[in-house]
């Protein structure tokens, strides 16, 4: 791996087993059993969890492509059914139970000794999120400290997504919009409902990046779009290479090494064309 793919390569190994919080059944159960019952509230809450018992600004601010009817829909209202702290409990202790499930029979400790390193060598400055996830205590046992390291990580790498797409002009309907289009197939339709931007709001997107020649006429993303598109995910592995650089080329080679059959498990709960959106990338 080149020093610049090194980034895009570890997401692709630790982000689904942060990812299991969403889609594992024993990850949901628990945030249903802490009185966040439906998708959205545990969403919402489960990520917004550690800024404490904020209201729809910030999540909007930090989550950036979803829309801020939907943030509002769901926060403050989620506080008033479980609080941050029983928010978080729930959240580890599913992300745990969905994990030991998923990883019965491995050897993990190697694995979360190591991604818990790199996470330790996140950039808190700028990184609203990844550095509010960082300030947890660190779990007593190694799959809730490779599940935590994994949110650090996933995290610290959002926040620098949401840097790159700020760089190009972008609002969160339009960055969605963008992403979607340049996937096709039936990506636009799902992320649409999936980020709350009703027909009207996501139309006028459209027409906003056809007018910075991004979008065709016939609804295809433009050869400008895509290099757009790639500077904004060279960025994005920028941003998020430091802990990598730190962690050195030994470490991280064993890393990626170590976490390949653990993301492979973890793709049994994971839908494969959710809405995040998380691709299985091909073997190195």
């Amino acid at each position: 791996m080149t020093p610049m793919e090194v980034p895009r390569r570890v997401w692709s190994l630790f982000e689904p087993l942060h990812a299991v919080t969403y889609f594992a059944p024993a990850a949901r159960a628990a945030l249903v059993d802490a009185g966040l019952k439906g998708f959205w509230r545990g969403y919402f809450a489960g990520r917004a969890a550690p800024l404490g018992a904020v209201g729809a600004g910030p999540v909007t601010a930090a989550f950036f492509g979803f829309a801020p009817a939907m943030v509002a829909r769901a926060l403050p209202d989620v506080w008033s059914r479980a609080s941050p702290e029983a928010v978080l409990v729930a959240r580890l202790e599913g992300a745990r139970a969905a994990l030991d499930d998923l990883l019965k029979g491995t050897e993990v400790a190697e694995a979360a000794e190591l991604l818990e390193a790199a996470a330790g060598e996140v950039e808190l400055p700028g990184r609203v999120l990844g550095a509010a996830n960082a300030d947890l205590p660190r779990p007593d046992d190694a799959l809730g400290r490779l599940w935590q390291a994994a949110t650090v990580l996933r995290e610290h790498r959002g926040d620098g997504h949401v840097a790159a797409l700020l760089t190009t002009g972008v609002d969160g309907c339009e960055s969605v919009v963008w992403r979607a289009v340049l996937d096709g197939g039936e990506l636009p339709a799902s992320m649409q409902q999936a980020r709350g931007w009703t027909d009207e709001q996501w139309g006028a997107a459209v027409r906003r990046l056809a007018d910075r020649g991004w979008i065709a006429e016939d609804g295809t993303v433009t050869a400008a779009a895509r290099a757009a598109y790639a500077q904004v995910e060279a960025l994005t592995d920028r941003l998020a290479a430091g802990p990598w650089e730190r962690l050195g080329e030994d470490a991280t080679r064993r890393c990626v090494q170590l976490l390949g059959p653990l993301a492979e498990r973890t793709w049994a709960v994971l839908p494969k064309d959710n809405p995040i959106p998380l691709r299985p990338l091909p073997p190195a």
